[in-house]
């Protein structure tokens, strides 16, 4: 993902609730399978961090990434963004390079 399309993407968040929170527990298997279906729903979404959370947005936004093979967009404060495509019928087209 280039700069742009992470732009076009940063700029569709700012809109986003924040669905998800990482809670006291951190990242969890059911988190992440949580994430998962969400972005097989949304392709692009928010999610916060809670006080007390053993984990920072960054480190969330991270291990999150990791295990579900999407990309991070964006982590201000205590939320951040991910995204990842579907594999058929994406709704949010990125812009062209």
């Amino acid at each position: 993902m280039n700069g742009k399309q992470r732009a076009y993407l940063r700029s569709m968040c700012n809109t986003l609730p924040a669905i998800l929170l990482v809670g006291k527990e951190g990242v969890t298997d059911t988190l992440a399978n949580s994430v998962e279906e969400a972005l097989q729903a949304r392709e692009l979404i928010k999610m916060g961090v809670q006080r007390g959370a053993p984990v920072t947005a960054r480190e969330a936004c991270t291990e999150l990434c990791e295990r579900t093979g999407a990309e991070p967009v964006q982590c201000i404060g205590n939320k951040f963004c991910i995204y990842k495509p579907r594999e058929e019928e994406p709704t949010i087209v990125l812009p062209r390079v």
